[in-house]
């Protein structure tokens, strides 16, 4: 299990409980709290120095922070005894940010899982006399991993165009 709660059934008991909860989701990002927190992180986004979010805390001893903890820094919030990957709370986190649980699961969601690798994929080239059966069948290529030094530069990018997808526009003669 992630940061945010998300698993990857709801069980086999109430086939619509993944519709429901989408649903509370949608509701709960269009609503007035959560279109003010979305204005709010993205704000705080543009104003980050540092054009990096992480993955898996709110906020590091080095300054990097996840989409959420780069907001709880900008509020002001205190949010070292909220937890980390291992045991995150999404209804600690959406008490914290007044907003809804459903809500807070998907944007650290969104931060930690969705678009970026920490790897990378390179294929290699292997010089020499290669063994005719399995695992090379005569290869000279391989793919290996390898850390993707971009992927908190790409985070970034990726959360700020979703969050800035999800903001509706203004209504006219609203004071909001």
């Amino acid at each position: 299990m992630s940061r945010s709660g998300y698993v990857d059934d709801f069980g086999d008991d109430d086939p619509l409980a993944t519709g429901r909860y989408r649903q509370a989701v949608n509701r709960s990002m269009k609503g007035k709290r959560g279109q003010a927190l979305l204005r709010d992180l993205l704000a705080a986004l543009d104003a980050m120095p540092d054009k990096r979010l992480y993955r898996g805390n709110f906020a590091t001893a080095d300054g990097e922070y996840c989409a959420l903890g780069a907001l709880g820094v900008a509020r002001g919030i205190r949010m070292d005894d909220i937890g980390d990957e291992d045991d995150c709370d999404p209804a600690q986190v959406a008490e914290r940010f007044g907003i809804a649980k459903a809500m807070a699961a998907e944007v650290m969601h969104k931060n930690d899982e969705c678009g970026v690798s920490e790897w990378l994929y390179v294929e290699i080239e292997i010089c020499g006399p290669m063994r005719r059966g399995w695992p090379d069948y005569g290869r000279h290529t391989r793919t290996i991993t390898t850390d993707n030094p971009r992927s908190a530069d790409q985070r970034w990018g990726r959360m700020r165009q979703w969050i800035a997808s999800q903001i509706l526009p203004a209504k006219i003669g609203s004071t909001t």
